[in-house]
């Protein structure tokens, strides 16, 4: 999705890279972000985002099927990025449906594969890109969706490769870094 579904001109592409020799199988995240705003829809006034999500998990016999991760304390990402400003987006079975739990995606090394580990309990609670108060805890026993956003609203081309997403209780595996950072160096 991308700021396309209200007329914007953004472009996002989300597609399976087969591996090769130096890559591993990924998701490619890719695209073009315009923070031109459409002439005849004069209430849009933003524009310049693009981000995915894994679809709903189809109803089993025994109802909704979520993600139960409450028995790990982190989110792992296997990523290569071109630098930009992402954000993590993990949306659960809450109370008010369009709520999204949000963390930056801070990337040590563009252009090189690394392993970025999240502490579930740093993810701030947002409503259409708001943070909303008060902060509850997530609710990790009823994870919906996770994905990516760029929200940066800097026009030009991105590209985000995705190798893996788990949970974990592992801080790391030789290459990784927490996110654990300050809401001051969340603002950067």
């Amino acid at each position: 999705m991308s700021d396309a579904d209200i007329g914007g001109f953004s472009k996002a592409t989300l597609e399976q890279a087969p591996a090769t020799a130096s890559e591993p199988t990924h998701a490619r995240f890719h695209g073009k972000i315009s923070i031109d705003l459409p002439p005849n829809k004069p209430q849009v006034q933003r524009s310049g985002y693009a981000a995915w999500r894994n679809k709903d998990r189809g109803p089993t016999i025994f109802g909704k099927s979520l993600w139960d991760v409450h028995r790990y304390s982190f989110l792992a990402l296997r990523i290569k990025s071109d630098g930009r400003k992402y954000f993590v987006n993990v949306q659960t079975e809450s109370i008010v449906y369009t709520d999204i739990h949000q963390h930056r995606l801070y990337a040590q090394r563009p252009g090189e594969w690394e392993t970025v580990i999240f502490d579930w309990s740093n993810f701030v609670r947002t409503n259409y890109g708001q943070v909303v108060e008060p902060q509850n805890e997530m609710m990790t026993q009823k994870v919906r969706t996770i994905g990516i956003g760029l929200t940066d609203r800097v026009p030009g081309s991105f590209d985000l490769s995705i190798a893996g997403i788990w949970a974990t209780n592992r801080m790391g595996d030789g290459d990784s870094h927490s996110l654990d950072r300050t809401k001051s160096e969340e603002n950067d």
